[in-house]
């Protein structure tokens, strides 16, 4: 599946997207397993309450399951003004 980041995730991970194999079942669960890869996702996922996500550019609960889906994106809540 492909995984997006955005704002300051985009900013700690260092990437704006990638493809990864995954056996994940919920969103929780790839950020874990996205967390034990390096240092770098683990600064950037240490706080999925400061974290949105959107399965299929669908707004989404981490505990929504993945089958079936194409794209994951990782954003910080928006603000409007």
């Amino acid at each position: 599946m492909d995984v997006m980041y955005f704002a300051w995730v985009r900013e700690r991970i260092g990437l704006p997207r990638e493809r990864v194999e995954t056996q994940a079942a919920t969103v929780n669960e790839l950020v874990a397993e996205l967390m034990a890869r390096e240092e770098r996702y683990a600064a950037a996922f240490a706080d999925t309450s400061a974290l949105r996500v959107a399965l299929d550019q669908v707004l989404s609960d981490f505990d929504a399951p993945l089958a079936g889906v194409r794209e994951v994106a990782f954003f910080p809540p928006m603000t409007g003004g």
